[in-house]
């Protein structure tokens, strides 16, 4: 299903912004959600949170050169305190990212008040403007990414929640039978992450195989041709994810439940072991709750960090000096 993009409902362009790990992208969005300009520049992941904060700057102004922009919207890696405009807390894949003043120094570097949140929670953003749209003011979503980690959103009541220090909807640090006493990047064991990611279904086929693999789709190709330990990484991974989401619609009674990220595109085996072990969670209420994927594509950070400019705390320029 087609969907127009989330309006800004500024009434003037604003500046979407996604941090990766490896990437930044950019893009200059209309009043009505249009986007009119893209930018995208690598991260200087191991220079430091000054050099990242420059570098989200510098890819502003090349997607805004004529500066009509009047607010600025930021996904960015690791938990992010939207209310504060600080990450408080983030794994090494950016040094040193842990308690920047996100929004304070990105704000004091563009000249634009800022809104700030997780990369995923606003990925989720216009999932939950159209789920909204659809069904009504107080639908509720519950959206998973699952690549080189598992985040999540939750959304109650039409509402995104965010949670003590921006850490509601970390999905992949709920704990998985399957990951039993595997160290977590978080510092503890047996989270969903290790087992589930990318990263974790690779490293479970070289435990079962003692035979180093390279990335996800390595494992995903073996599978393809009849390797069954290749198989039986993957569909563990994917019933871990199908048994906590599922747990969780219980807990939460979302109308939808959207599973995104790179790991889902590996084909149906992945698909398949997820949907089955979801539903065979469910209380009899949820039966007819089936996971789906986005509705919005490669743009969906970059919408999502623009609408931030009208739903989340502002912060403005020089509020660090």
């Amino acid at each position: 299903m087609s969907q127009s993009p989330p309006s800004t409902a500024t009434g003037a362009p604003v500046i979407g912004l996604d941090l990766g790990g490896t990437k930044i992208a950019a893009a200059l969005l209309g009043a009505d959600g249009t986007v009119l300009a893209r930018y995208t520049r690598p991260t200087p992941a191991r220079d430091g949170a000054p050099a990242v904060l420059d570098a989200l700057a510098a890819a502003a102004a090349e997607v805004d050169p004529a500066r009509l922009a009047t607010a600025l919207g930021i996904a960015a890696a690791g938990v992010v305190d939207p209310r504060t405009g600080r990450v408080t807390s983030a794994t090494d894949s950016l040094r040193g990212w842990a308690g920047t003043a996100l929004g304070a120094g990105l704000a004091d570097r563009t000249g634009l008040p800022v809104a700030c949140d997780n990369d995923v929670r606003a990925t989720a953003g216009p999932e939950l403007a159209a789920l909204v749209a659809e069904v009504s003011a107080h639908a509720s979503l519950l959206f998973a990414a699952i690549g080189t980690g598992v985040g999540g959103a939750v959304a109650v009541d039409g509402r995104m929640l965010h949670g003590a220090s921006g850490i509601a909807g970390h999905l992949g640090h709920l704990p998985s039978p399957e990951a039993a006493g595997l160290p977590c990047t978080c510092g503890a064991t047996g989270h969903l992450e290790v087992i589930a990611s990318g990263p974790g279904i690779a490293a479970h086929y070289e435990r079962l195989t003692g035979t180093s693999v390279d990335r996800l789709e390595t494992v995903a190709e073996r599978a393809a041709r009849g390797d069954t330990d290749a198989v039986h990484a993957i569909t563990s991974g994917a019933a871990a994810t199908g048994r906590v989401l599922g747990g969780l619609a219980n807990a939460l009674g979302p109308d939808r439940v959207v599973i995104g990220g790179g790991v889902p595109r590996i084909g149906s085996l992945y698909g398949d072991a997820l949907a089955a072990a979801f539903a065979a969670e469910l209380m009899p209420p949820l039966r007819e709750l089936v996971p789906v994927a986005p509705l919005f594509g490669h743009d969906a950070a970059v919408l999502g960090a623009a609408a931030l400019t009208t739903a989340l705390p502002l912060h403005q320029p020089g509020a660090l000096r």
